[in-house]
């Protein structure tokens, strides 16, 4: 799609010819590209397809009413399955994050100020060679390691320990009939997925911080907890905060790991592919599409005020 004079022209990949609009007529506009296949097809596919959450779903028709509209949005807003869909998605989002941050935190803090240049080499490659292979290999043998009959099982029963993940996958929300189908297992999977992209900007936040700085807060009376909380936190956090933007967008937006992994219930990525596809309500999808974009910019808003990039 350009702009040429006052008119809109949208020329599909698959023709050769063009199709002209006034700009009076920007509803038009996305009408066709929606007929047409541009909005899977076009580089202004995206920006098309969020702009159809301003319009709605006729329910009589079940045909999309390009008249700007916010019964979208209230009708996203308005529904308890989709604010359940929300909230589940940006917890797991939150706790997947989290996670992630406790458990690459102190590995990134290891390859940065403990290893040798060699040893640095060998961790860098072992974090990065799970991303060498695919993502859905990678998903479905977590499937089959979590699954009942999997590692993880064959481990606790070997322990005489069946009680004790029993007992866990009884818990309630976060429990399941295996570890394969219930959010423990999802939890653990995107953390494994992810984890990588959390440890790399840590770890590159944590190079830049200087020995000469530990070593004057140490000299300077201060023990290791408070050097940790009051020189090494605050300018690693830069990183911190680069890497949950990655784990938490990746989350929010991922419908693999949920439709694998987790239980029936409906993540945001799953709604999206379900509404566009199956139900073929493109404005619901659509409204779906925008909730990660505005958690991410408030997120990165409120990280900014709160002097996260201070240290870059």
């Amino acid at each position: 799609m350009r702009s040429h004079g006052r008119a809109f022209i949208l020329t599909p990949s698959s023709h050769a010819d063009t199709t002209e609009f006034k700009s009076g007529d920007i509803y038009a506009v996305f009408k066709y590209a929606t007929s047409s296949g541009i909005l899977k097809s076009s580089r202004w596919g995206k920006i098309i397809f969020l702009g159809h959450s301003f319009f709605h779903l006729d329910g009589f028709t079940g045909q999309i009413v390009y008249e700007f509209s916010f019964k979208t949005l209230l009708e996203l807003f308005s529904s308890p399955a989709n604010i359940d869909i929300l909230i589940r998605t940006v917890v797991l989002a939150a706790c997947v994050t989290i996670g992630s941050a406790i458990i690459g935190f102190p590995i990134a803090y290891y390859m940065a100020k403990f290893t040798s240049p060699k040893v640095k080499i060998f961790l860098f490659i072992a974090i990065m060679l799970p991303l060498w292979s695919s993502y859905l290999v990678r998903v479905y043998s977590w499937k089959l390691i979590l699954a009942k009959e999997g590692i993880i099982n064959w481990f606790f029963e070997k322990l005489n320990l069946e009680w004790l993940l029993d007992s866990i996958l009884s818990t309630p929300v976060i429990g399941g009939p295996s570890l394969s189908i219930s959010y423990i297992g999802m939890f653990l999977v995107f953390t494994y997925i992810w984890l990588p992209f959390m440890i790399l900007p840590i770890q590159a936040s944590l190079e830049r911080v200087p020995n000469s700085l530990i070593n004057a807060s140490h000299d300077l009376g201060a023990n290791k907890r408070q050097t940790f909380y009051k020189v090494i936190l605050p300018l690693a956090l830069p990183g911190v905060i680069a890497g949950s933007i990655f784990t938490f967008s990746l989350t929010l937006g991922d419908y693999i790991i949920p439709y694998i992994i987790g239980t029936s219930k409906f993540f945001i990525g799953q709604a999206v592919y379900t509404h566009q596809g199956t139900a073929g309500n493109i404005p619901l999808a659509a409204a779906f599409s925008l909730v990660p974009i505005l958690v991410m910019v408030i997120y990165i808003y409120c990280a900014k005020r709160m002097g996260a990039f201070d240290a870059l």
